[in-house]
This record gives structure tokens, C-alpha cells and sequence, in this order.
């Protein structure tokens, strides 16, 4: 725990200008970023007595080692520098809206050549048109299926759309008009992106013309005496008016307004969000978030409005955003949400009227939510704080794990040896920083030295990384060698590679947690150990009963069941076990598809597990004579004759040593380094890969 007044900027040196600060720990990364009117005086808040601070404002500045700053001519400028530092760095102590659940959007691809129309979740992507989101992916579907009627646009796969297009016969929709089959060239690109751009017009609330624009078509129809059109778009005209009904009016035509509700308590904030196009309700969301300090309701907005419009443009932002308090102070937000729109936006709280109404129903909706998130135990702050202390307490800590890495070994009999990494910060998981690792140093069961080896891996880079960025040594001062007293740039490559990513292992964790017991335990401790790490704690948490192990004890530590510590290493070991698990069976997978026995006539599936589980892998089946072949139950002779050849057909070539240029013999893997006698050797080029999940 770092003392505040170690790297406290000297009287005189913060500049009294508008500007954006940094927070970083001892190993340079960055915790917290904010904006400040006043550089001088926001600062100054956070170096008073420690004892008058927020909890989560204390804990940030004693996680911390150093500030810095940036200053900008205006408080826009601040405001969406600001942005950009917490987009590009994710500092763990600011404020993180996290959404509630994961909201589906009714989504048209303009990006691609014939536009689709479909049901989306996630990260929203560049050149596709959002709608809603809506609460429920069935809702969606429902009013896409009656505006198919009157906008017939594409709907199916790649897949589909190629399989059609090569047998030329469209799909289903295609033959009772409610797809205009582009796929076999009924329609050209061109009406068909016409066709696109009509239904999302129609869905941005633009309905009145195109209506009226139906209904003038159907009365010419009907007077000129086309009454099979005319009907037709009679019923286009219905189905647009019942799809349209699915939304209901809350204000005056032709409103389009984003209404923000905050409902918070001292620790935790939720927001709720409605989306208004043309009077109509078009979407809701929900988003929850731990207060880091002591932070207005207008702060809360300020901040929800930057994760809300960050990435959005034009018609995006709506013409008018109403919320329960003004940021302060006011006219930086407005301007720059101006500047997202290109045109005027009016930020404002509704005072009388349907607008009031409607944002009291966002608020109770808030209200529900935040009630909702306090009762889920994972995700309650106090609780995570209660865990982490226990562990603290339980295994002899000097401080909280704010980060812990779990690893797991997963193999089939041997085969596909793999393992994961996961990490949790603040008892949440992070899973950008996940990692999965190809044990490739030796084969079989042994997951004492497969763990043995990941952890040398993973620290082993570590230490490399820290040598490269010339990060300071243990026992030294993290402003040591910086004439500003730890307040100056880091250097270029201390957060990420050249080409910009994030590094992979830069930063250590305060818990290693293994899954197992004692064995595995040692294993990772002697691999700390020979690295020369000796800051990191170790644990294991064997799965027969739950119990803690530590280096060298000869009995375990055992945690009450009903103990919020336990609850979150079971967490942690339950995810690392999932992800390993997850990518050894995609390993598995794939060479099961690309095995050379698929070449067999006559093999099936339930014979070709049997070869591989009675031989171990297929390097031993090549190797095994036809009478060995033939000791597999359901395998004569013939078939064993004809695996043999198969198998010699597809023999792989001799490897080479890349160092020697010579052959190496069987039992040497390609690049293997060469090891001591009695210790386990690992590969040059491991299997280690970003984990993250979509």
C-alpha cells in the first residue's frame, strides 16, 4: 500500500488550466483517468487526509504510485481526451458502466453488398445500422417478419445466400415474396440497397410519408381498376400499422429524444435508458456501476452520456436528451454532443408535461434495477470487498489480491495437453487479459510438470517485458531516475507492443491460484522460485473438498463453506477449468477432422475414437504393427491392413532441427530446446494466444 504523499506533485508544479490526469501504480499501468476545469484544485482533493476520502477514492490513491497530466486549451477538449485515455487504457478504478444484460439490436449490414437485415448483440460495428436495442430478440423478429411483407430485403446467412446463388433456386422467403431473392438475381444490387435504405428510413421513425406515399398508390390502383394491387397494399398498409402498434406512442409524433434515469445509493449506480424515435418507445437499456468517489448525479449523466454517444454520429444522437441532472459545468457536454450530431442537440431536464412522465417511469425502472443488481452476489461490491479480505486474512497476505491469475491443465489421456489462464481483478474477470497456453515440452499425464512449465512461461515473459520497458527493480523508488518525481511520460513501450496492442503479460498478479493441491502447488512455487519472484503469493484449491493449499504446508487451509473467499477462488478455478477445457476441445476437434483415417472406407466415427483411445495419439497407431491394429476390438484384419496403408500414405516428413540442419530423430519435437537430464524441457515457439471471449 503506497503513501499518497510519496508521489505528491510539489507546491507550484500542477498548472491551473483546464486538463486530464492519470493515475498509474508501480508498474506504470494506468488505474484512473479524469478531467478537471482546474488541474490545481482537482488534484489537490485527492492528497487531503485519507480518513476523509470514499472508500474507493482511498483505495485508488494508495493502489497508486504516480500522477500526471495534460493540459488542453478547452474543457471539450478535456472532455473528450478524457474518453479516448479510458477507451485506450480501461483503468480499473473508473467509473464502468456495465450493462445489466446483453441487449439485442435489430441490425441492417449497409457494409455489405447485399444488405441483410438480422438480430444483433455485442460491440456494434462500422458500417451497420443499429435499431432498438430492444428487451427481447423474439420482438424483433416479429416486427421484421410483418415489415418483410412491404420490405422484402435479405435475411439469410452467408451460407445460405451463397448456396443459393449457386444452385440458383432461392430459399423459402424467396417463393412467398418475402425476400426479394437477390441471391438469383431477381432484383439488382442497386434496388436492393434502394430496398435497405427504405426499411431503415421506416424504422428511424420515418413513417408518416412512406404511409401516406402507400396509400396514394393503392387509391390510384384502385381507380384505374388494379384491384389485386390495390389489396396488396392494403395489406402492406395493415402490416406496417400493426408492426408500428408493437411500439408504443409516449409522446408527439415526430419526437425524437433519449431519456436517462439514475438511480444510486452511496457505493453503486444504475441507468436506464429509453429511446424515443417518432413518439415511439424504439428501445431500452440498463447499465450498472460501482462509484469510485464521492460523484454527483450530473457526473453519473456526464459519464453516461460519453459511453453512450462515444462512437456514435449523425442521427445517432437523437435531437434532444432529457436526464434528471445537468453536467457541470453544462455547455462543454452540449458542445460536444453537438459536434457528434452535427447539428444542435438540447440537453435538458423535463419539468411538466408527458416528457416528465415518461422519465418518472425510466426512474422507477432504474430504481428495479439497482435492486436487482444488489441482490446478485457476484457482482455486489461489499461482497467482492468481503471475499477479498477473507483471502487476505485466510492465507497471510500483506494486502487484498486486487489481481489473481488461475491456471488449469486439461488434456485427453495425454493428448492435446493445454492449459488457460485466467484472471479476476477487484473479483471480477477480466477476460481481455485471458491467455491459453500448448504444452508442447512433453507428453503425457503429468500435470505437475505441465503446470511446472506454464507458470515458468507466463513469469518468464513477465520478467522479459520488464527488463524491455527498463522498469525499475525490486526495493527501488518508482520515481527514481525521473527528475519530476515519478510525474513524467512513461516510456512508448511500457503499456503496449509496437504495432499498439496491449502487451500480454506485463503485469504480475498479487495471487497465483492453482487447480489442485500440494503437487501442483510446489510445482509453481519452484517455478516462482527459480525465476527469482518472491512477491507473489501461491494457492491451490483441490476440487475433492474444497481446500486451500499453500507452498510447503503439510495441511490445507480450510475455509468455512459458507465463506465469500471460497465462493470467489471456486469462481476463479470454475472459470480457468472452463477455458481450458473449452480450447482443448477445439484442439481435439480439429484433429479429429483432419485425421488421415478419414480416408479409411468403412471407418466410422465410433472405430476411430476407439484407435485413438486404445493407442494414445496417431503418432503411436502409424508406429503400431497390423497384429497390434487388430487387438482393438471391431478391427479384422483387412481393415487393419488398409488403416496401416492408409497411414503410411500420409506419414509425415522427417523433421529438421531449424539450429543444426540436421534430422532429428522421433522422439524430438520440431525447435525443442535441449534441457539438463531429469528436467522438463519446454518448446521455442508456444501456443500462447489472446483469450478474450465474444
Amino acid at each position: 500500500m503506497a503513501d499518497p504523499s510519496s508521489y505528491r506533485p510539489k507546491p507550484g508544479e500542477i498548472p491551473d488550466s483546464p486538463g486530464v490526469y492519470r493515475f498509474r501504480d508501480e508498474h506504470r499501468r494506468v488505474i484512473y483517468v479524469g478531467k478537471a476545469k482546474s488541474l490545481r484544485q482537482r488534484l489537490a482533493n485527492y492528497f487531503q487526509d485519507l480518513s476523509g476520502l470514499h472508500p474507493r477514492t482511498r483505495s485508488m490513491v494508495t493502489t497508486a504510485a504516480s500522477v500526471e497530466w495534460t493540459v488542453v486549451s478547452t474543457e471539450v477538449e478535456a472532455l473528450q481526451l478524457e474518453y479516448s485515455w479510458i477507451k485506450e487504457y480501461d483503468p480499473r478504478f473508473n467509473v464502468k458502466y456495465r450493462d445489466d444484460k446483453s441487449y439485442p439490436y435489430l441490425a441492417v449490414t449497409m457494409n455489405e453488398e447485399f444488405p441483410r437485415v438480422q438480430v444483433m448483440r455485442g460491440q456494434k460495428k462500422k458500417g451497420v445500422r443499429y435499431f432498438g436495442p430492444y428487451a427481447h430478440a423474439w420482438a424483433i423478429r416479429d416486427t421484421v417478419d410483418l415489415m418483410l411483407r412491404v420490405f422484402p430485403v435479405r435475411t439469410c446467412s452467408a451460407g445460405v445466400f451463397k448456396n443459393a446463388a449457386r444452385t440458383g433456386r432461392p430459399c423459402l422467403l424467396g417463393y412467398i415474396g418475402k425476400c426479394s431473392a437477390p441471391c438469383v438475381e431477381r432484383i439488382p444490387a442497386e434496388d436492393h440497397r434502394e430496398l435497405a435504405e427504405e426499411f431503415c428510413d421506416f424504422m428511424a421513425g420515418r413513417t408518416g410519408t412512406y404511409l401516406r406515399r402507400l396509400e396514394g398508390r393503392m387509391t390510384q390502383a384502385a381507380e384505374e381498376m388494379e384491384y389485386e394491387r390495390a389489396a396488396r397494399l392494403r395489406d402492406d398498409i395493415g402490416a406496417l400499422r400493426k408492426a408500428m402498434e408493437k411500439n408504443a406512442v409516449v409522446l408527439a409524433d415526430a419526437t425524437d429524444a433519449d431519456l436517462i434515469a439514475v438511480a444510486e445509493d452511496e457505493l453503486e449506480a444504475a441507468v436506464q435508458i429509453f429511446h424515443v424515435r417518432g413518439g415511439r418507445v424504439r428501445g431500452q437499456r440498463g447499465w450498472v456501476t460501482d462509484k469510485v468517489e464521492e460523484i454527483t448525479t450530473g457526473a453519473l449523466v456526464e459519464h453516461a452520456l460519453q459511453q453512450l454517444y462515444g462512437e456514435e454520429t449523425g442521427d445517432a444522437v437523437p435531437r434532444e436528451v432529457l436526464v434528471p441532472a445537468l453536467p457541470d459545468p453544462l455547455e462543454p457536454v452540449q458542445q460536444w454532443l453537438t459536434g457528434r450530431r452535427g447539428s444542435g442537440v438540447s440537453l435538458r431536464v423535463p419539468q411538466r408535461g408527458d416528457k416528465k412522465a415518461l422519465m418518472e417511469t425510466v426512474a422507477r425502472n432504474a430504481q428495479q434495477a439497482l435492486v436487482l443488481h444488489k441482490t446478485k452476489r457476484a457482482s455486489d461490491l461489499t461482497t467482492r470487498s468481503r471475499a477479498l479480505e477473507e483471502i487476505t486474512d485466510a492465507l497471510g497476505l500483506d494486502s487484498a489480491p486486487l489481481r489473481i491469475e488461475c491456471y488449469d491443465i486439461s488434456h485427453l489421456q495425454g493428448d492435446d495437453v493445454v492449459a488457460s489462464m485466467v484472471v479476476f481483478e477487484d473479483g471480477l474477470a477480466r477476460k481481455s487479459e485471458y491467455r491459453r497456453f500448448q504444452i508442447k515440452g512433453f507428453g503425457g499425464q503429468d500435470d505437475v510438470r505441465s503446470m511446472h512449465e506454464v507458470i515458468t512461461r507466463r513469469f518468464r515473459r513477465y520478467l522479459a517485458e520488464k527488463e524491455r520497458t527498463g522498469e525499475w527493480t525490486d526495493g527501488e523508488d518508482p520515481g527514481a531516475g525521473d527528475p519530476a518525481g515519478g510525474l513524467g511520460e512513461p516510456p512508448a513501450s511500457t503499456l503496449t507492443e509496437d504495432d499498439g496492442r496491449p502487451r500480454r503479460f506485463a503485469y504480475p498478479p498479487q495471487l497465483v491460484v492453482v487447480d489442485g493441491g500440494a503437487p501442483q502447488v510446489a510445482a509453481a512455487q519452484r517455478a516462482l522460485d527459480e525465476l527469482g519472484i518472491d512477491d507473489i503469493a501461491v494457492c491451490g484449491l483441490a476440487k475433492r473438498l474444497e481446500e486451500v493449499w499453500l507452498p510447503g504446508d503439510d495441511d490445507p487451509v480450510v475455509l468455512p463453506r459458507t465463506s465469500e473467499g471460497l465462493y470467489l477462488l471456486q469462481r476463479v478455478r470454475d472459470e480457468a477449468h472452463r477455458f481450458a477445457i473449452t480450447y482443448q476441445r477445439a484442439k481435439r476437434a480439429k484433429r479429429f477432422r483432419s485425421s488421415p483415417l478419414d480416408d479409411v472406407p468403412g471407418l466410422g466415427e465410433t472405430r476411430k475414437q476407439a484407435l485413438i483411445k486404445h493407442f494414445g495419439s496417431l503418432k503411436r497407431l502409424r508406429s503400431a504393427t497390423i497384429d497390434q491394429i487388430c487387438e482393438v476390438p471391431g478391427i479384422g484384419r483387412k481393415t487393419a491392413e488398409t488403416i496401416a496403408g492408409a497411414l503410411a500414405r500420409t506419414a509425415p516428413a522427417p523433421a529438421v532441427n531449424t539450429a543444426t540442419g540436421e534430422i532429428m530423430d522421433d522422439t524430438e519435437e520440431p525447435g525443442q530446446a535441449t534441457g539438463s537430464p531429469g528436467e522438463p524441457v519446454s518448446t521455442g515457439a508456444p501456443d500462447e494466444r489472446r483469450g478474450q471471449e465474444r
